[in-house]
């Protein structure tokens, strides 16, 4: 599948801030065109006869076989093999990613959409996203990009420089990688994060964070905040949901939060019949607040009925605002709605004097009053990144 080449992209920069397709609080999401695919050149390691990138983490077996270990599934592939994951293609031995300056999504969005309320509010971030993912979820958001291999897609032609550059030349503040997983493409994300870096911008990523600890730490020294989707919390669930276990999930996230410097919030999308049960929540949020702390704020996301879950409704509003009041209950200092504006949850309040100190519709921020992060009222300290 071909690419969108470099002059093209570049001159569409301004095309991300001005917002090329529109979505929700006035931010662009940019998709590839056929006339675009068509005048680009193939993406570096996608039909090449030598991919571009080699996995820094997997092991070489005997007859020319390897064992990944990037994530928790731990793929065993014979040469011309691919992992679940569908970016990691066995050439000869040797591990390689499919997934590399070939994004299927390039965006601007509100630091929020991510979501982050707690890292650089109201800041634009230039979102990045390529095709795959080590997950299967039944209500997977962008199915269409994810359940497929990165070279059945429409895409862009990106390298890590290149990615930098645009960011930078538009006054973007920060580079994020989500819509798809990143950890599908590791590598190539954390060949951006170190050039951005360099240049001064922060670095965010959204994630599912099934993945292993030595890759996460790794990368993890190139990331600024993460925001971890934590989608169930009951391993019969979470496996039967998304196919994948829970328990590699829990341990990322007390090694984000003991092991490195990163900032982290959590989100919660809650799906009728499956998630949603104030047992689950209460048990979910106990554990947030005992083993990552009760700063960690925490999202509830509505679910939109999508993929293989088309059959049930949108989370109710009710629903959300139980599941907010459950995880308060457990001790959780900031607590939020997504996906439902407007909504007083949208908000960040004091929890001491309950002050609105960020006052937002959806993902869009009315007034910030946090300044370097205090209180205005009573001058309690706000966690997270400001400034």
């Amino acid at each position: 599948m071909a690419a969108m080449d470099r002059r093209e992209l570049l001159s569409s920069a301004a095309g991300w801030a001005a917002g090329a397709c529109g979505l929700g609080c006035g931010w662009g999401l940019v998709w590839p065109s056929k006339a675009q695919a068509a005048r680009g050149a193939e993406a570096p390691g996608v039909g090449a006869d030598k991919p571009r990138r080699e996995i820094d983490f997997y092991t070489q077996l005997a007859d020319k076989r390897i064992q990944c270990f990037v994530c928790p599934l731990h793929c065993k592939l014979n040469d011309g093999e691919t992992c679940f994951c569908r970016t990691r293609t066995n050439y000869g031995g040797r591990l390689f990613t499919d997934a590399y300056e070939n994004p299927c999504i390039i965006a601007t969005d509100p630091i929020e959409k991510l979501p982050l309320n707690h890292y650089l509010p109201g800041s634009k971030t230039l979102t990045i996203a390529c095709g795959g993912c080590n997950l299967r979820c039944l209500y997977c958001q962008n199915w269409q990009q994810s359940q497929v291999r990165p070279k059945e897609l429409k895409m862009f032609r990106l390298t890590p420089a290149e990615a930098v550059e645009g960011a930078a030349s538009q006054g973007i503040r920060s580079i994020a990688f989500g819509y798809t997983e990143p950890v599908v493409f590791l590598e190539y994300a954390k060949d951006i994060a170190k050039l951005a870096k360099q240049r001064g911008l922060r670095v965010v990523v959204a994630t599912a964070a099934f993945v292993d600890p030595e890759p996460l730490l790794d990368f993890a020294q190139q990331v600024d905040a993460f925001v971890v989707a934590l989608k169930a919390f009951d391993e019969d669930l979470y496996h039967r949901t998304t196919g994948v276990r829970l328990e590699p999930v829990k341990t990322a996230l007390e090694t984000i939060k003991t092991k490195t410097k990163c900032w982290l919030e959590i989100v919660n999308l809650v799906v009728p019949t499956y998630n949603d049960g104030p047992k689950m929540i209460a048990g979910m949020s106990a554990w947030i607040a005992q083993r990552l702390g009760r700063d960690v704020p925490v999202h509830f996301a509505r679910f939109v009925p999508m993929y293989r879950l088309e059959d049930l409704p949108r989370t109710s509003v009710q629903t959300l605002e139980q599941a907010v009041a459950v995880a308060r209950r457990a001790g959780l200092r900031y607590v939020y709605t997504s996906n439902i504006a407007p909504h007083k949850d949208n908000d960040t309040c004091c929890p001491n004097c309950h002050a609105v100190i960020i006052k937002r519709l959806g993902f869009k921020v009315l007034e910030d009053r946090a300044g370097k992060g205090a209180c205005p009222q009573c001058r309690r300290a706000l966690p997270g990144v400001w400034a």
